[in-house]
């Protein structure tokens, strides 16, 4: 934008701008500002003639964005919360607060993280509430983009990958994350397996039946791209949503799956399995927390970061490479 045409910019424009790109509709953008939708339309052809885009298409009941308007919205939101947090700052006092947090998350997340998590609640926010729910993809960047979760808590390789190679090019990133811990996983069978005794192989591994925990039901998971690395494969005959299911159906059947490490004693099933090391080197698995930025200036976010992080640091005791294979066979 020339200099000229920044200095005579109305930045009310941009409220209107951030509040059709967040709803994708001129209809709601206009109920959430409180103006008639007329005004929202010359808002935002006062916008396009400023900065010569469309910006934004008729698509059906909706609006769809130029790729100039994609590319301006992440900025220009954080602007206005960085604006906003400075004029007008969020006060959160815990004691007092009746806030409702979203967190996506698996099953097995959740039991590394929920307990301590209630604690510091009880303790020092006794108003506040938490909804945690299933978390359905690898990718969950569209569910923080329509505010169906405030955080998602997870194994998300690939979007921090693409999140580290857009910010390496210089492009505006709408999402941050934290490390929250790593996660051990280990092979899960019920006690009397055939290979619950002696060497598990990779021979013996991938000669097997399994089980896949994958969120999305595609029956390929990070196991299956460390095997097709060294030229493997398995056979996996049913996949599961839930870590929790995975442990009950191999406990009462020939299949193997893959749990992590610290759910094996959280399962309430225990006693019926036994975990063996992995007969092949796969990559460490990386339990991240990734939230839109729009909220990183918001105090009550904040609070819940720093207490995930506090439940983080007092869940389970990693598993450690040194702990005896043999004390998980049967006796």
């Amino acid at each position: 934008m020339q200099q000229a045409k920044f200095r005579g910019l109305d930045l009310n424009l941009l409220r209107v701008f951030d509040e059709v790109m967040a709803e994708r509709s001129l209809t709601r953008a206009a109920r959430k500002l409180s103006l008639t939708q007329p005004a929202v339309s010359n808002a935002l052809r006062r916008l396009r003639e400023t900065l010569d885009d469309e910006l934004v298409r008729r698509q059906g009941q909706g609006i769809e964005p130029t790729p100039m308007a994609l590319a301006l919205w992440p900025t220009v939101r954080e602007a206005l919360q960085q604006l906003q947090a400075a004029l007008a700052p969020e006060h959160f006092l815990p004691e007092q607060a009746n806030t409702t947090f979203v967190l996506a998350m698996a099953d097995a997340t959740a039991a590394a993280l929920i307990p301590g998590l209630v604690d510091t609640i009880e303790r020092d926010a006794p108003g506040v509430s938490i909804r945690v729910v299933p978390l359905a993809t690898r990718d969950p960047r569209r569910l923080l983009d329509e505010e169906s979760a405030d955080m998602a808590i997870g194994y998300f390789p690939a979007v921090l990958a693409d999140l580290t190679a857009r910010s390496q090019a210089g492009e505006a990133v709408a999402y941050a994350h934290q490390r929250l811990y790593d996660g051990e996983y280990v092979c899960v069978m019920r006690r009397d397996h055939p290979l619950a005794t002696g060497p598990l192989t990779l021979n013996r591994y991938c000669a097997a039946r399994h089980l896949l925990v994958s969120f999305s039901g595609r029956p390929y998971g990070f196991i299956d791209e460390a095997l097709t690395a060294v030229g493997r494969e398995r056979r996996i005959v049913l996949t599961v949503n839930q870590f929790f299911t995975a442990g009950r159906v191999v406990a009462s059947s020939n299949l193997l799956t893959v749990l992590p490490r610290h759910f094996v004693d959280v399962t309430g099933i225990a006693d019926e399995l036994v975990w063996r090391e992995l007969p092949l080197e796969v990559p460490t698995v990386h339990v991240d927390a990734l939230w839109h930025k729009r909220l990183r200036y918001g105090a009550s976010h904040e609070w819940l970061r720093k207490a995930i992080v506090r439940a983080a640091n007092s869940g389970p005791t990693p598993y450690s490479p040194s702990t005896p294979l043999t004390s998980q066979a049967p006796p």
